[in-house]
């Protein structure tokens, strides 16, 4: 968050808008990398070392020959933007293909052994090389170069890394090691992936298309300040979740209970913070990202009224993964990508602010349908579902509604001040619902007790 802050101040909206134009492309090619082959080693219930080494080739060959493509087609990605200086940047972001792949089956094995210090610290190491980097090419000068040096220095980072974490060294690939049925999984999860990521950046490229960089700059920075909070509450749940979930592929009454006790803590943490950043989008773009960025404020309260479903909706993903029907998951992901392009499609004609409001009712049209057709066949239910996040949505609601009250109350002070009032109250209000409300308060316990349960695991 801090290195955010930062390198807004010193970079422009232009500046970001050129690294969104590219990463539009470079991403989906980078879909291909892994090929879905991390995933199955962690899904897998009983993997051989000759397995594992055979699918780290297979990563390590094919993020080579994405590298190869992302260079290939650096001048063509120039030409349909009309934007020359697009082309060293495709090609500096693709290299960095190749240390995906080398990384892929070290960190797989980690979630799969859940060793999450190991995971975390790999992280906080690679995150900290990539922003230290960034900050000093910014202050130097380098324009949008600092983001692409970010994006170099932390992959290279992550996975030299891994390979010291993991401790883990790779055998000779070997055609014996039966691992045909771990890459049919992976296909069908790279082809949910690769649906998926072009419906995600399909607003990126309308937007870079047609209405400018400048606006793709300031869309796509109110879009990942809004994710930066969540990806730090879901990311360690997710990576619990999934190895936790595949182990219980077989007991269908533990493996309900645990989803959703995860979704409910997932619930908790992230829905009543949405709402206040919903309600603080002003003030939060202001602190963050500075005066320049004032234009992202209605952007990111869009996008905030998604985000509170979006969460959820993603849990689906664990279902599909751990019970081994990503090919299921690879059919949504055909029919989410149709209705959602269409609505961006539609959307872009009014500009950024048209493609956030209608991306956001397409994902509230297609809320019922994903749970419904994820969950069919398991032992989930959306009455189930609906029956956990009750509490949540209420707790949320109350926090939103005296957070007006008092956002009003705070208009005549400064950004800093409103912040902080609305904060207070809404801390002195989820102290007063777990003093009040037993129900909530048992819910609560539960959770504290899963993350308790996740850290020991951890520790083991």
């Amino acid at each position: 968050m801090i290195s955010t802050a930062i390198i807004a101040r010193i970079l422009s909206p232009e500046d970001f808008g050129l690294i969104a134009m590219v990463a539009v492309f470079t991403g989906f090619i980078g879909q291909f990398k892994d090929l879905g082959l991390s995933m199955a080693t962690v899904q897998r219930p009983d993997i051989k070392h000759d397995q594992v080494s055979t699918l780290f080739w297979i990563n390590v060959a094919a993020s080579i020959v994405l590298a190869g493509i992302g260079v290939s087609i650096a001048p063509l990605v120039a030409s349909f933007y009309d934007e020359p200086r697009l082309t060293l940047i495709t090609i500096g972001l693709s290299c960095t293909f190749i240390f995906g792949g080398l990384g892929a089956q070290h960190t797989a094995l980690l979630r799969r052994q859940m060793r999450f210090k190991a995971l975390a610290s790999i992280e906080i190491i690679s995150m900290a090389a990539g922003v230290i980097c960034s900050i000093i090419m910014a202050i130097l000068g380098a324009n949008y170069w600092a983001l692409v040096g970010m994006t170099a220095t932390q992959s290279a980072t992550f996975a030299i890394a891994s390979f010291c974490f993991s401790g883990w060294l790779p055998g000779r690939p070997k055609r014996s090691a039966e691992v045909s049925s771990m890459i049919r999984f992976g296909g069908n999860l790279t082809g949910f992936t690769l649906f998926n990521y072009f419906t995600r950046n399909a607003d990126n490229l309308l937007i870079g298309r047609f209405v400018g960089a400048g606006a793709l700059g300031v869309y796509s920075k109110a879009y990942a300040l809004l994710q930066l909070p969540l990806a730090q509450i879901n990311g360690p749940v997710v990576a619990v979740a999934m190895p936790a979930l595949s182990r219980l592929q077989n007991n269908p009454k533990q493996f309900r209970n645990y989803y959703l006790q995860a979704i409910r803590t997932i619930a908790y943490a992230s829905m009543p913070l949405i709402g206040l950043l919903c309600l603080l989008s002003e003030e939060v773009v202001f602190i963050m990202l500075g005066p320049q960025w004032g234009h992202a404020a209605l952007i990111f309260q869009i996008f905030a009224a998604f985000a509170i479903i979006q969460p959820i909706v993603a849990t689906t993903g664990w279902v599909y993964m751990s019970l081994d029907r990503t090919a299921r998951m690879f059919r949504w992901g055909v029919i989410n990508s149709i209705v959602s392009v269409i609505a961006i499609a539609i959307g872009v004609n009014w500009g950024a602010v048209g493609v956030a409001i209608a991306s956001t009712i397409a994902a509230f049209i297609l809320l019922i349908p994903t749970l419904l057709y994820a969950y069919h066949g398991t032992p989930i239910n959306l009455g189930s579902v609906t029956k956990s996040l009750f509490n949540p949505i209420l707790v949320t609601g109350a926090l939103y509604f005296q957070g007006i009250v008092l956002y009003n109350f705070s208009l005549p002070f400064e950004p800093w001040a409103r912040v902080t009032i609305v904060v207070a109250g809404a801390a002195a209000t989820s102290i007063a619902i777990l003093i009040l409300c037993k129900q909530v308060r048992v819910e609560i316990t539960l959770v504290l007790d899963q993350l308790r349960n996740n850290r020991s695991n951890q520790s083991e």
